[in-house]
């Protein structure tokens, strides 16, 4: 438990980026380094996440802790990833220095998002080797790129290329059964956690006049409802909590969030640390622990289930196109958003070309290629 607290605290320190990039960070540290979890084990967590709404890597950090540790892990990886960006955007809210950054914040996120896009490309080529073997996984690899890139952005066209490879899968490439599976004992525990999501998604209504009960009622809507996580948060989740926050702290909230590592949706802890009526540390912590909690109960919701039946053939044969799938949906998220807001000039391709090398050839870790990353913006600066 120690080191994996450890190991999320500091990715909850430098993982900046995104989503994206954190899925390559955490491929990186948990699966090449670590070794906690394989590459089948991995990819899976990754497709059940992009099912979900919610905070996807967040939701992905939870079910590696779970595989390592169970549900005391789950929850240790959670508040160890996100404890670094609660913490600065709490403060942030307090001291009120609304969206302003220094120069030197600036070069420094410009530097991670470098690392972000070394990191990302690892994690693509690393895991196409592992799941696209064949013409019909690289066919559905690509085609998912192609459709990511090219369709608007949105939780159904994320979501679609997925199903339907599952779906082709499924009816196409059905494999022997690997093992009987007991499906009554996942069924009750998902009857369990999903209740209970379903629970606190209805019955605060009841005491609503309670402004910090409203304040959950809200951002656990939101948490319930907002797919896609990123950068597609403001939008979603403008409507929603728009009778607690003001517009203008819901601008200074997202951009605030860019500037700091760790998951987006601790825009969250900005947005109730200024609402009127509550302590700024007691509206972040309840705005926090709302908006992460559904996607939390949902992945754990589902997971016995998949766990359970995910050896039965036509499951097994929907597996092996998804994750082809997910490689795909990987390769689009490394062109947008990941090398789009990184990539500014033809010589950024020298410290990405260098990072690279260093990264496969090498093995450095990546705490040094952020400070190469770095060494190399602040020269420019």
């Amino acid at each position: 438990m120690i080191e994996l607290i450890k190991q999320f605290f500091l990715l909850g320190c430098m993982s900046f980026g995104g989503p994206a990039a954190h899925v390559g960070y955490f491929e990186r540290v948990f699966v090449k380094n670590k070794r906690w979890l394989s590459e089948e084990t991995f990819a899976s967590g990754l497709a059940i996440s992009q099912f979900l709404p919610g905070p996807g890597s967040s939701q992905l950090g939870m079910y590696i802790g779970y595989q390592r540790a169970g549900y005391l892990g789950a929850f240790g990886a959670f508040v160890a990833f996100t404890l670094p960006s609660f913490a600065l955007l709490t403060a942030v809210a307090v001291l009120n220095s609304g969206a302003q950054a220094a120069d030197w914040v600036a070069t420094i996120i410009s530097a991670a998002k470098l690392l972000a896009v070394v990191v990302v490309i690892d994690a693509t080529v690393s895991m196409g080797k592992k799941f696209v073997s064949s013409w019909v996984t690289a066919a559905v690899a690509v085609i998912t790129a192609l459709w990511l890139l090219l369709t608007p952005s949105g939780v159904l066209y994320q979501i679609l290329p997925i199903l339907v490879a599952g779906m082709i899968g499924a009816i196409g490439f059905a494999k022997p059964p690997q093992s009987h599976t007991v499906v009554s004992i996942a069924w009750r525990r998902s009857a369990i956690i999903i209740g209970l999501f379903l629970l606190l998604l209805t019955v605060p209504w009841l005491f609503n006049q309670t402004l910090w009960v409203q304040v959950f009622n809200l951002f656990y809507q939101a948490g319930s409802f907002v797919f896609g996580g990123g950068h597609v948060v403001l939008p979603l989740l403008e409507p929603i909590v728009g009778d607690v926050v003001t517009d203008s702290a819901l601008i200074e909230g997202y951009a605030a969030a860019q500037l700091v590592p760790g998951p987006m949706f601790t825009m969250a802890s900005y947005l109730g640390a200024s609402i009127d009526g509550l302590s700024p540390l007691w509206g972040s912590i309840i705005a926090t622990i709302a908006i992460f909690l559904p996607g939390a109960l949902l992945m754990f919701g589902v997971l016995p289930i998949w766990e359970a039946v995910k050896t039965q053939p036509r499951l097994a044969g929907a597996i092996s196109l998804i994750n082809a799938s997910v490689v795909g949906l990987l390769a689009a998220a490394l062109y947008q958003p990941v090398w789009v807001s990184a990539y500014t000039q033809p010589l950024d391709l020298l410290p990405i070309a260098l990072g690279l090398m260093a990264l496969i050839k090498w093995r450095v870790s990546v705490f040094w290629l952020l400070l190469l990353m770095m060494v190399y913006q602040f020269t420019l600066a």
